[in-house]
């Protein structure tokens, strides 16, 4: 109660303060005085350190009812016959969310890249699809009888050809609520699975990542001990997709004398602050900082009793997520092209008609199969509930190495076009060096 009458007074002086600024700003007197740039500079300055000293306003997570156990969402049987092609229904969903991705994410990508921002209104219609509620179990208001990986990298993978920033800013939330299906005990789901899905689902995100070279996901900076009945995390996260705006955070840090956890923060938890963190690449996903100060949560609000395979079992499953994306954007780089190598002539020919492009271009659909078999193999293990370590490590090295190597090729082939923002290939040959830097932000 304290906690939440401290957010309410610093953001009513932070409103009550930008209120006064916009007003003085907007008076004539400021322009005769030669007073309209420094004016601009201290409003601009307040805002800045508002977003830094307090996260989104938090809608207060209760439990609606008492669960007797965590609901869990079974695994998939063992396949009569090997065959990783999709399933009918799976097939049905992919062109839905194909469909929405190249209609609606691709022509927002633009300006979403541009303003670091991804639409509201292209988030609601996301939201409207159902995707994440695939994922959670039918008594919390979800459409999920069985768990699916396969077609969760269906997903984003579909969703990743229209643009691959909106696509992780469409399915950060949903990597909570996975989280919650997987790990979460009966309080943990029933105070905040109902709310993904509701109507106004939260915005959320998963925090794994730190700001330092070479990170391994394995050996966290961000630490937490016990204090009080509960924990105290001190540390910072970063590139975390719709910072500002989360209402909760799943938070990777490191537990005195356990390893690696995962601990729920809801956004308006004292101590906890957001910092704009604008990247090269998945700029429509208005990546941020998390700093963490003291931040103070009870023991519910660790997941999965610190075990080692749950977080083990999280990065997998996270870097399997990115193969996925990585896939997608890829096939977009590669759709794109063909066409264009097809249509640019040159010296009397289409550029196609040039042995090194032809062989450019398909060397690129042959790294692409590779990188998609690969993944879907790995997503099939785990959909059956078998280990899919090693499958995933080979997916990520592949999807790595190849995925960028597709959008370099991409902007080699459009020659000056690839390197102007006329064409979105710049874009997803940004976003693509993604995939070897990231980790958490999504869950297959």
């Amino acid at each position: 109660m304290e906690n939440t009458k401290s957010m309410s007074m610093a953001n009513n002086a932070m409103g009550l303060g930008l209120r006064v600024l916009n007003r003085f700003a907007g008076m004539p007197l400021v322009d005769r005085l030669g007073l309209r740039k420094p004016s601009e500079k201290v409003l601009y300055q307040a805002t800045r350190t508002g977003f830094r000293t307090a996260a989104a306003l938090n809608r207060g997570f209760v439990a609606t009812r008492k669960l007797l156990k965590p609901a869990r969402l079974s695994s998939a049987g063992e396949p009569e016959l090997f065959d990783l092609a999709p399933t009918e229904e799976q097939q049905m969903l992919r062109d839905s969310v194909m469909s929405f991705a190249l209609e609606q994410l691709r022509t927002a990508a633009p300006g979403a890249d541009n303003a670091c921002a991804a639409p509201a209104e292209l988030l609601r219609q996301s939201a409207e699809l159902g995707i994440a509620l695939m994922g959670v179990p039918e008594e919390f208001g979800g459409v999920g009888t069985e768990r699916s990986a396969v077609t969760n990298v269906l997903v984003a993978e579909a969703l990743a050809q229209g643009d691959l920033g909106l696509a992780v800013a469409c399915l950060a939330p949903s990597a909570v609520s996975t989280a919650l299906v997987l790990w979460g005990d009966e309080q943990q789901q029933a105070k905040y699975l109902y709310a993904f899905a509701g109507d106004k689902a939260p915005a959320a995100a998963l925090a794994v990542l730190e700001p330092r070279p070479l990170f391994d996901p394995f050996a966290l900076q961000t630490r937490a001990h016990a204090a009080g009945g509960g924990y105290v995390l001190e540390g910072l996260k970063s590139l975390v997709p719709r910072a500002a705006e989360a209402e909760l955070f799943i938070v990777a840090a490191e537990l005195e004398g356990k390893g690696p956890a995962l601990f729920i923060v809801e956004s308006s938890t004292q101590g906890l602050a957001i910092e704009a963190e604008p990247a090269m690449g998945l700029r429509g996903a208005s990546t941020g900082r998390l700093l963490l100060h003291n931040v103070r949560v009870p023991a519910s609000a660790l997941l999965g009793e610190a075990r080692a395979e749950i977080y083990a079992e999280c990065v997998d499953l996270a870097r399997l997520g990115w193969c996925a994306l990585s896939v997608g954007a890829a096939q977009a780089v590669l759709d794109y092209v063909i066409p264009y190598v097809n249509e640019r002539v040159a010296f009397g020919e289409p550029i196609s008609h040039r042995q090194a492009v032809a062989f450019n271009v398909a060397n690129m659909a042959i790294e692409l199969e590779g990188m998609r078999l690969l993944t879907w193999r790995a997503a099939s293990l785990a959909e059956r509930g078998r280990p899919f370590g090693r499958e995933t490590a080979l997916a990520r090295r592949l999807c790595v190495d190849k995925g960028m190597t597709i959008g370099n090729d991409g902007v080699q082939l459009l020659g000056g076009h690839g390197f102007v923002k006329e064409h979105p290939v710049e874009r997803w040959y940004r976003d693509l060096r993604a995939a070897a830097v990231m980790e958490g932000v999504v869950l297959v």
